[in-house]
């Protein structure tokens, strides 16, 4: 069967083609690309911050005129601060993380002259489509290399300035590096909405596609494409503060997981507390820790009638639809429940499986909410801004999945490998083996004798 040509399937192609080239690059020669990468980045600073400034004067505009959201434009930045250093640090972070691919994961002697092997490899080609954040150019790029995979990447308009000029600098430091064996098309970027639709389209070459972004966009496409799709489409975190909490313990992580970053899918929306506390005081400080901090608590008739005595206009109704809802603001749902089952029970009905914690010093009670609780992550006396794959140790992060297939949670280098079966013979066939025949061996290959 033929494929017809355009600019989106040439891409692609080009694409699969370096996914096959770097199959056979060492871990050195990655580390070495990704230094260089690092490298260029800094030289070429002055560069990509004009190319931001320009980014977010437009996105200024954008958000005067309503059509850009402020937590949108936050992520946009990464000139202020110590943003981009982070950026460059996180490259050699990546550096620093072992090889995920040619590992042996299971190996077995099927007969005297017979090795199975299962060994990790690159899934093959990335799509990733994310909204703002021009520093995931970097970072999933990194990530990509360092995993043997090959990426294309569509940024929100937003970032386009940005983003091109990131895209840029990366492909001119792979290009610089004659014997790395990574070719600049490892690493490439489209920037119209049109080729996203093309893009999805690509299944013959395209083996994975990772969205970043809101729940509208991860929505369509995962209803736009038969390749796999990891990822989540909403970020709904809950605290739930147990009747045996350490009150202090409480209101610091409810406070954090609010307002440590609350346009971040890991900032929780929902604040869960056990009936007992609203008897004393315990409820009370925890809420007004929160409303300190600029939170408006949006709470059914309950929680909101033990508030009463703040006298604080920021203590509101809420809404069914409340719990459902990712507010990525200084905003929490706030509910009653009378145990830690109410609790998981309100978090596997109106939760998202991304991040959920409890604050308890009862371990059985943890356990049980810990077990029970069908997320990607599960906390006990910690806030959920640590669902992070940075904080975890990834290096950075591609997303995070609430998949329950393939990769979960916040998605590092292990999530960018796949495997496959090796068998090593010695002229065998099937037919020799079976009832009356041949009897297969089975038996673990020890490491010793591994001829990987």
């Amino acid at each position: 069967m033929s494929i017809s040509s355009s600019p989106v399937t040439d891409i692609a192609r080009a694409a699969r083609l370096a996914s096959v080239s770097l199959q056979s690059v060492t871990n050195e020669q990655k580390n070495e690309a990704l230094l260089r990468i690092k490298q260029v980045l800094a030289e070429r600073k002055d560069e990509i911050f004009k190319a931001n400034e320009e980014d977010k004067k437009l996105a200024e505009e954008q958000v005067k005129a309503g059509k850009l959201s402020s937590s949108l434009f936050k992520r946009l930045d990464i000139c202020n601060g110590d943003k981009f250093e982070t950026i460059l640090s996180g490259v050699s972070d990546i550096t620093k993380l072992d090889d995920p691919t040619k590992k042996v994961t299971l190996a077995t002697k099927l007969d005297t002259d017979l090795q199975l092997y299962r060994v990790s490899v690159p899934v093959g080609v990335l799509l990733t489509i994310f909204e703002a954040r021009p520093e995931v150019v970097v970072n999933i790029s990194c990530l990509a290399l360092k995993s043997g995979n090959a990426v294309i990447l569509k940024g929100g308009k937003e970032a386009t300035h940005t983003n091109a000029v990131l895209a840029r600098v990366i492909q001119d430091a792979l290009a610089s590096l004659s014997s790395s064996g990574i070719p600049k098309t490892a690493v490439q970027i489209v920037e119209t909405r049109e080729d996203i639709s093309a893009l999805l389209e690509q299944d013959r070459y395209i083996d994975m596609v990772v969205p970043r972004g809101s729940n509208s966009l991860v929505k369509y496409i995962q209803n736009n494409t038969r390749i796999p799709v990891l990822g989540h489409a909403d970020g709904i975190c809950s605290v739930y503060i147990d009747k045996d909490a350490n009150i202090a313990k409480a209101a610091r992580i409810s406070v954090d997981a609010k307002t440590n970053y609350p346009a971040a899918c890991n900032a929780a929306e929902t604040l869960l507390v056990h009936r007992s506390l609203l008897q004393s005081d315990a409820f009370k400080t925890v809420a007004q820790a929160l409303l300190d901090a600029n939170v408006t608590l949006k709470c059914e008739a309950e929680p909101k009638a033990a508030l009463a005595g703040l006298g604080s206009d920021k203590v509101v109704d809420a809404t069914e639809d409340d719990f459902y809802t990712e507010f990525l603001d200084h905003t929490m749902a706030v509910k009653v429940v009378a145990d830690v089952n109410e609790a998981v029970e309100h978090i596997n009905e109106h939760g998202s499986k991304h991040t959920d914690a409890i604050v308890t010093e009862n371990g059985e009670t943890a356990d049980f909410f810990m077990t029970r609780v069908d997320a990607a992550g599960c906390y006990w006396n910690a806030s959920t801004r640590f669902a992070d794959g940075f904080r975890y140790g990834f290096g950075a992060e591609v997303g995070v999945s609430t998949n329950k297939t393939h990769a979960r949670g916040p998605v590092g280098l292990e999530g960018l490998v796949i495997y496959k079966y090796r068998a090593y013979g010695n002229g065998n066939v099937a037919g020799d083996y079976g009832s009356g025949k041949k009897q297969y061996l089975h038996e673990p290959i020890n490491a010793s004798e591994r001829i990987l």
